[in-house]
């Protein structure tokens, strides 16, 4: 069974933290970065959430120009998950391909779409009615 940590960042304000686990989990595998899926997945009804990337249980990143979801060495010079420490160096890097398999642990997304409320009112839930003092 798949669970994964959602991170919603949201260009506006700021980031947010989900556990998605079970049915709703599964409704990302087979997905890719830079797709787009439904934000009631994590609780945010009305917002459409962009997938960017991610990283499995070991740390290994998702890179986009990679078919599939497995691992493979890599020989990259610049990009997602490599920065050359000098000019014309490349490297061989184990990476994960851009699909979504139940290995991935972590799915960055991006807010493509805002919804009727924002999200920190949303997380807030509805506020309690106070009371009437009782004379």
């Amino acid at each position: 069974m798949a669970d994964f940590k959602i991170v919603v960042s949201d260009p506006k304000t700021k980031a947010y933290q989900f556990d998605v686990t079970g049915a709703e989990a599964n409704k990302f595998i087979g997905k890719s970065i830079g797709e787009t899926v439904d934000g009631a997945v994590v609780g945010l009804a009305g917002y459409a959430l962009k997938i960017t990337g991610g990283s499995d249980k070991s740390g290994m990143v998702m890179r986009p120009d990679m078919p599939g979801p497995k691992r493979q060495k890599v020989l990259v010079a610049n990009g997602i998950g490599y920065t050359a420490v000098s000019k014309g160096v490349r490297r061989r890097k184990m990476m994960r391909g851009k699909e979504i398999s139940p290995d991935i642990s972590q799915i960055n997304t991006i807010v493509a779409e805002y919804g009727g409320e924002s999200i920190d009112a949303i997380l807030a839930g509805p506020e309690e009615e106070a009371a009437p003092a009782e004379e």
